[in-house]
Formats: C-alpha cells, sequence, structure tokens
C-alpha cells in the first residue's frame, strides 16, 4: 500500500489528484492537543506558544505543528542552513566529488560564480553525529559540535510538547528540488528511539506520507509547508514515511515580513541578512525552487555520555 501510494503521487503524467491530501487548515481528521501554554517565549522566530496549532493525527501518533516559525524565523533558518550549515568540518553529499575547494565554503562559490548547477547539487548535510548513510550506524568517532541554537529551538518545542529530556544530538539537512523525492523508509539509526524526532520544512510544499510499521499499510498524505514542524514520537517514529513530490506554491511565506526581534540576537549577522532585503534575496530565490527539510534527532540514551564501540561492548 505505501509503495503503490508512493508511485501514485509521484506521478507526473497523469498528475495526481490532491483533494485527498490532508491540510492542516482541515481538522476533520485530527485531534488537536493541548500544549503548555505557560512556557516562556524563545528567541528562534517562532510564533508565540498560545497561537500555536497543535494536531495529533489519531491513526498515527506524533505532532503536527502547523505553520508555527514566522517569517523571520523562516529566513534565519534558511540562512544558517545554506550559508552556514553546509561549510566543513559538517559533512555533505559534495565531500566524495570535491566540486568545493578546500578553502571556499559552498554558499559563496554558488553566489560568487552563480553557479546555479552547484546550487543544486547539495542534497544533505549532517550535523552532530553525523549519520553514516551506508551503516546506517552513528559513532563517538563522527561526530561533530551541534549547533547550539538548532540545539536550543528543539529542546524548547519538544519541551512544550511534553519531551522534557529531548537532546538535540544529530540532525540531517534535506535540500529538496522539484523534482527531488524520499523513498520510504524508517528512522531506527538512533540508540534512544523513545525520543521525539523533530522536522522543519522551508520553502515549497512537500506532499508527506506517513505510514504504518510495514509497507503494508496505507499511507496518509499531508501538505506540509514553509514553516511547518512535525514532532514524530512514540509509534510514529518507526512507521515508514516518504516524500513522493514537491509542489511548486504561489504564496512566499517568507516574504510576508515584519521587523522584530525574536531572533536569536547572538547571530546579529544573520539577523541582520534577514532584515535586509537585498542581502536576503539570494536566500530567498533558492527557495523559490526549492524546499529545505532540518530533522533533529537525540542519539544517547538519558544518562549515557558518549557511544560505546563494538570493543568496549564486548569488555
Amino acid at each position: 500500500m505505501f509503495k503503490d501510494s508512493f508511485k501514485y503521487y509521484k506521478s507526473k503524467n497523469p498528475p495526481p489528484d490532491l483533494d485527498k491530501v490532508l491540510d492542516f487548515d482541515n481538522i476533520e481528521k485530527i485531534s488537536s492537543r493541548a500544549i503548555d501554554a505557560q512556557a516562556s517565549s524563545n528567541s528562534y522566530g517562532l510564533k508565540s506558544v498560545q497561537t500555536w496549532n497543535v494536531y495529533e493525527l489519531v491513526e498515527h501518533p506524533g505532532n503536527f505543528l502547523n505553520y508555527e516559525c514566522e517569517t523571520i524565523g523562516q529566513r534565519y533558518w534558511t540562512v544558517r542552513c545554506l550559508q552556514d550549515y553546509s561549510k566543513k568540518p559538517n559533512k555533505t553529499n559534495l565531500d566524495a566529488f570535491n566540486l568545493v575547494p578546500d578553502d571556499k565554503q559552498w554558499w559563496d562559490v554558488c553566489q560568487n560564480n552563480n553557479n546555479k548547477l552547484l546550487i543544486n547539487k547539495l542534497r544533505w548535510v549532517t550535523l552532530g553525529y553525523h549519520h553514516d548513510w551506508d551503516t546506517k550506524i552513528y559513532t563517538e568517532e563522527n561526530k561533530g559540535e551541534f549547533p547550539k541554537d538548532l540545539g536550543s529551538l528543539s529542546k524548547y518545542i519538544t519541551q512544550v510538547l511534553g519531551f522534557l529530556n529531548f537532546n538535540a544530538e544529530a540532525a540531517i539537512v534535506n535540500y529538496y528540488h522539484m523534482d527531488s523525492t524520499l523513498s520510504g523508509h524508517t528512522d531506527y539509526s538512533e540508540q534512544n528511539l523513545e525520543a521525539p524526532l523533530v522536522s522543519f520544512s522551508f520553502g515549497q510544499t512537500a506532499v508527506f506520507l506517513l505510514g504504518g510499521k510495514t509497507k503494508e499499510e496505507e499511507p496518509t498524505a499531508m501538505f506540509l509547508r514553509s514553516g511547518d514542524i512535525v514532532v514524530m514520537s512514540k509509534e510514529s517514529r518507526l512507521c515508514y514515511h516518504g516524500v513522493p513530490k514537491i509542489l511548486q506554491i504561489d504564496s512566499r511565506f517568507w516574504d510576508c515580513f515584519e521587523q522584530n526581534d525574536l531572533v536569536n540576537k547572538e547571530f546579529k549577522e544573520i539577523v541582520n541578512i534577514c532584515k535586509e532585503e537585498a542581502l536576503w534575496k539570494p536566500f530567498g530565490d533558492y527557495l523559490s525552487h526549492s524546499r529545505i527539510n532540518i530533522n533533529v534527532r537525540q542519539v544517547l540514551r538519558r544518562g549515557q555520555k558518549r557511544l560505546c564501540n563494538e570493543s568496549e561492548e564486548k569488555t
């Protein structure tokens, strides 16, 4: 059932009928979840907690926050993903091809040479504990520093939703273009599968499929728009999910800009980029034909300080 749904929504000719795709503006099939409205405000571009729209699918336990990143927040995280998180020593899919000189940064090279071919070649970046795409195993030796701001944002959201002990220790940033897809898969690499997975969307709209623990179960299709946040918790962590289609949208959610001071003041240069339209333009242009997804995970179990290698486990 999952493969059939994926193939259906991926189709270009004929295009899929999107009438059955769940839209979070329509709450008929979903139940709202209470949140801690007393949580203190944060400085990373989220809307006030009192205005959050938090839903939980009856068929698939997990939390879905509808459009909770303000414009300034969408801009902030877009700049971080394109300009900063793509820098070494973070790992990217480009590393194996030596497309960027060692003394240069990918985003700078793309802008200086107007290199549209190179800008579309970046597909993923890993942060913190680096995901090994071959072994699917994290190791203590394959680890970088996790971004403080992204860690604080993720911890804030999970605390509001009642996950009090979450620590952000690994992340994959996916860069989608209009022909991109993400095949159905489950997330099982982390030792702590009780901890939630936090996913942020920016840019073009995705059709996201969330199924069951086997591919025989029919998935629910839903729209994920710029500013939406998904928190996959409980059973949904091990459910098959994927992205069969990216949709071109007319509304540029990141352009409805109002000056405010919600964004982390420790990153003044980034805040300046967000507020100055001329500086922001190349980032907005990127979002006009792409989607960025950040998914944040906890690797270690509660109280665990580091990962053990195989020899340590045997002793």
